[in-house]
């Protein structure tokens, strides 16, 4: 195997978060994100987030700036002619807003932004499955500053195509898969007129699928695993926690995590989980231990067992995945754990409901450090000092916790573990 300079003196890379709407884009950076990527109302795969106007986009690069952390925004549809009207003008409105870097994948988007933008950094997207060293070097010298490698690369390209050339790389490592090449699919089309490619998926690969015979309309045929049908197209989750050591010792720039449509509470959580690691790492490093011998501890696993509801697979870091990285037999898992409050105010303790919550329900209170603070809740009141039993979902209520929470801060997020009855 050949040594490479990363792994001789290696760098702890960008932490990059999705941020789906104004909330989620605090709460990663509350989590410790150093960058997060966000779409407008045009332009990007992910049309039904809740996205960002223009007047907003410029709110969260200020946000952002004020905490130390970059923007990127998203502008990776495949245009068609339609799609390019107004398009010079949004860019001149993303470099007015101060943005740190452009998420491309269509050539003819690059060229304008090259020439309307020429100075604005340019990501370049892993729907333009970027799969070898003569590829990435073709795209360095269209200008671009960084490449988001497609998923279907192991560890062994990636360390191949760092050697081959000084451009930024970006590594998808935890999140939703599609089943299709870097995510260029055509299912959502064909079922539902909503083009994935243009930011309108409709998530086919999730469906229940089963068999109809031309000749026999009306008769449906299982596709079984078991009596509830197979979900032919339904992958784990990605998950390269445990494999971080590697990726930077293979000299990624930035790991990146899928969710712009994902829950505040599910983004919170992960990106919670991955500074820790990343921390964690940067410590064993400073403290003499090299990168190839660095190993995340259990806790770490335990923590990020409790997030998501499709399970997790390291796709093709290692070797192409098999049957056993599909959900074959259910469209999700069961979610263990649920976010029921993030806290609105410290003193006294305010926090904004989003599941059910009760008196005596015991709570986890997801502070910085790894190891959530466990506690009851022992009481609650509505903002106007009614003592209530039960808050819903929205509610702003008082609470009170044994053991105390002494040092709350706000965008901090509480979950329970989910009855799996």
């Amino acid at each position: 195997m050949v040594v490479t300079d990363s792994e001789i003196n290696p760098i702890i890379p960008e932490l990059l978060a999705p941020a789906g709407n104004m909330e989620k884009l605090k709460t990663a950076i509350h989590y410790g994100a150093d960058a997060v990527y966000l779409g407008g109302r045009k332009y990007s795969l992910r049309a039904r987030a809740g996205n960002f106007d223009d007047r907003e986009i410029r709110r969260a690069v200020d946000y952002a700036h004020d905490r130390g952390v970059k923007v990127y925004i998203t502008i990776n549809i495949f245009a068609h002619n339609r799609d390019l009207d107004g398009l010079e003008e949004y860019l001149l409105v993303l470099e007015n807003a101060d943005v740190d870097g452009l998420i491309v994948a269509d050539p003819g988007i690059l060229f304008i932004c090259n020439q309307t933008v020429p100075k604005m950094p340019i990501h370049l997207s892993t729907q333009a499955n970027v799969t070898n060293e003569a590829s990435a070097r073709f795209w360095a010298a269209q200008g671009v500053a960084r490449l988001n490698l497609a998923r279907e690369l192991g560890l062994v390209e990636i360390r191949e195509i760092r050697q081959a050339t000084d451009i930024q790389l970006e590594i998808f490592v935890h999140g939703a898969l599609c089943i299709s090449y870097s995510g260029r699919c055509m299912l959502s089309n064909y079922f539902t007129n909503r083009d994935a490619n243009q930011g309108d998926c409709a998530h086919p690969c999730r469906y229940s699928y089963t068999i109809v015979e031309e000749k026999r309309p009306g008769q449906y045929f299982p596709v079984e695993e078991d009596e509830r049908g197979t979900y032919i197209f339904n992958s784990r989750d990605l998950c390269l926690l445990g494999r971080l050591p590697e990726l930077i010792g293979a000299g990624a720039d930035s790991i990146k995590i899928e969710g712009r449509m994902k829950s505040m509470g599910y983004v919170g959580a992960v990106v919670r989980v991955y500074r820790a690691a990343l921390d964690y790492i940067e410590e064993q490093l400073f403290s003499g231990k090299p990168i190839q011998k660095i190993v995340l501890p259990q806790p770490f696993r335990n923590e990020i067992n409790k997030i998501g509801t499709r399970g997790q697979t390291e796709n093709f870091f290692d070797a192409p995945p098999s049957s056993e990285d599909m959900l074959y037999d259910i469209m999700r898992t069961n979610q263990p754990y649920a976010p029921v409050g993030i806290v609105r105010e410290t003193r006294p303790l305010l926090i904004e409901t989003r599941n059910v919550l009760e008196t005596g329900d015991q709570v986890e209170y997801l502070g910085r450090e790894l190891e959530p603070f466990t506690c009851i809740v022992t009481s609650m009141a509505t903002v106007d000092g009614v003592t209530i039993d039960r808050a819903n979902p929205g509610n702003l209520v008082l609470i009170e916790t044994d053991p105390e929470l002494r040092v709350p801060e706000i965008n901090s997020i509480l979950r329970k573990q989910l009855s799996m009855s």
